[in-house]
Parts: structure tokens; sequence; C-alpha cells
């Protein structure tokens, strides 16, 4: 199997790399120049031109990990965050079902389609209400893929990641944990602390896209990727800072940040059916991810 992982620099991308390494031949793509790697393919940023990639090659899957990943930038800078979520996944269809048809794509999208669900665990099926530019963008994109699977007959398919973490992740909440729990006395963060989010481990996001290469339907279908588990910010704040050894105090400022939503928790029927099992735990990840990234520090 030919498998083409495009943002294959990036935190999913670069995981994704390692684990199909040993079992696919795999192509790169990235924006970064890369003089080492045999199988890479170098895109220009601004002009991404995804024909030439697909004219000159074949490939039996596409990995979507490229775009932007931060509420807050998409804030900032809506237009490109568009550019990179929604304009980005419209060119690299375009070009698969210009040049390579039968090559299945798989589009990294996110939990923040959802806003805050009305009902939890949330299913595939709930009500869509994203909350921010980076949201909106992400809902655009599943419903490009679900254009060229209805209208096209692309095989594709859309992956809503709910809060991912691990090794070489440099940014989101526990790269600020780490970051605000080393040499102080108080740490503070946003919200009240009862705020919940479903995280799932990097590996296990890995395990998954393997699930879903020979299980989906690539239809245009959208996919709930969590561990099905509700935590609260409070509980793992505190894990954190016992697993780092933090004697500080943590303390919630109470104000809630545009774009971020209250509560989630992933329902995960599908990725059960298809036989997942988490095989990293919040604790196991933290203790590594702190090792990790007080390295980085």
């Amino acid at each position: 199997m030919k498998i083409l992982i495009i943002g294959s620099k990036g935190f999913i991308g670069s995981h994704l790399v390692q684990y199909y390494n040993k079992l696919y031949d795999v192509w790169q793509c990235d924006v970064v120049a890369d003089y080492t790697t045999k199988q890479y393919i170098q895109i220009d940023a601004s002009n991404s031109d995804f024909n030439a990639v697909f004219a000159s090659k074949s490939f039996d899957v596409c990995i979507n990990c490229s775009g932007a990943a931060s509420v807050p930038d998409s804030l900032k800078h809506p237009y490109h965050d568009f550019l990179l979520n929604t304009a980005n996944v419209y060119a690299l269809l375009n070009a698969i079902h210009t040049h390579c048809h039968s090559c299945k794509f798989i589009n990294m999208s996110s939990a923040a389609v959802y806003g805050n669900p009305q009902t939890l665990p949330v299913t595939e099926s709930a009500m869509i209400a994203p909350m921010s530019p980076y949201g909106r963008h992400k809902l655009m994109a599943e419903l490009i893929c679900k254009e060229f699977a209805e209208e096209f007959g692309v095989s594709t398919c859309s992956l809503r990641i709910f809060s991912a973490f691990g090794n070489g992740l440099c940014k989101q909440i526990f790269w600020d944990m780490n970051r605000k729990m080393t040499n102080t006395t108080e740490s503070v963060f946003y919200g009240t602390g009862d705020e919940s989010r479903d995280f799932i481990h990097i590996q296990d996001v890995v395990q998954v896209v393997d699930l879903v290469i020979k299980n989906a339907d690539f239809k245009g279908e959208a996919i709930n990727v969590a561990n099905g588990k509700a935590t609260t910010i409070r509980e793992a704040a505190n894990l954190f800072a016992n697993l780092k050894g933090y004697k500080g105090k943590i303390v919630f400022n109470g104000s809630v940040r545009e774009g971020d939503p209250r509560f989630w928790q992933a329902d995960i029927s599908t990725l059960k059916f298809w036989g997942y099992k988490q095989t990293i735990t919040l604790e196991q990840g933290l203790k590594n991810y702190i090792q990790w990234a007080e390295e980085q520090l």
C-alpha cells in the first residue's frame, strides 16, 4: 500500500510517518525543506499545487494532517485559517479527482465543529454549532469531503479529533501546564476548572487511523476520535501537578476564552465496533509527556 501523508512534519503527521514507515510505502509532503528524506515532496506554503503531486505518482491513501490548529489564531487571522483548513482541502480533493481517482482521502477534522454539545456523549449525528472560525472552517472542509464523495465518487471521510496529546505537541493545554508549573508558586488557567475534555493519546489516534483505512465506508462520513471519557480541566491539572511534583497553587480565573467549548465527551460507538481499545491512559501519557516537555524547556 502506498500512503501519502500531507503535513508530515506536524504533530499527528510525524507520528503517522513513524508508524506507517514500518508497514507500508510512505511518502511525505509538507512545506518545510527536507534534504535527507528520499520519499518527500515539498510544496509551496502560499500556493500549494497538489496537481503536480498526484499527476506524477499514484497513491492508495492520502491522509491530510496539514492545516492550522489554533482557535485563538483563527479569531485573529480567519482568512489564513480558511486557506489552510478549507481551501487546501478542496485543492487536494480536486487533484485526487483529476489525477488519482481511486485514492482514499482521510481528512483530519475537529470536535470544534460541535461547539457546545446539547447532550453528552456527543454522537456524529448531533447538532453542529461551531463557535469559532477554526470550527467553521473545519466543518466546511467536512462538507467539501462529502461533496466530492457524493458528486464525484471520491472516497473520503473526516475524523473529528477531540483532545489529542502526546510527545511532540508544543502548544495547547498540557504544554501550557508544564510551562506554568515550572519554577513557579502559582499557576493560573482560564475557566472554572469544571470544563471537560475527552483526551486521546497520539498513539491511539494513530491506531484509529489504521482502523479507518481498513473499515470506513469512505462515503463522506465523519467519525469521532476520542476515548469516550470526560475529564475536567481541574482533574487534569491536579494529575499533571502530581506527576510533575509541582507543589504550587493551581488557580482558575473564571474567564472563558472566546471559542472555547465548556464540555466535551464523545460517543465512540463506531470505533468500538471496529475493535478500538485505548492503549495509553491519560496518566501514562502525561508521565511521558512531562519528561519530554521538560527536555524541550
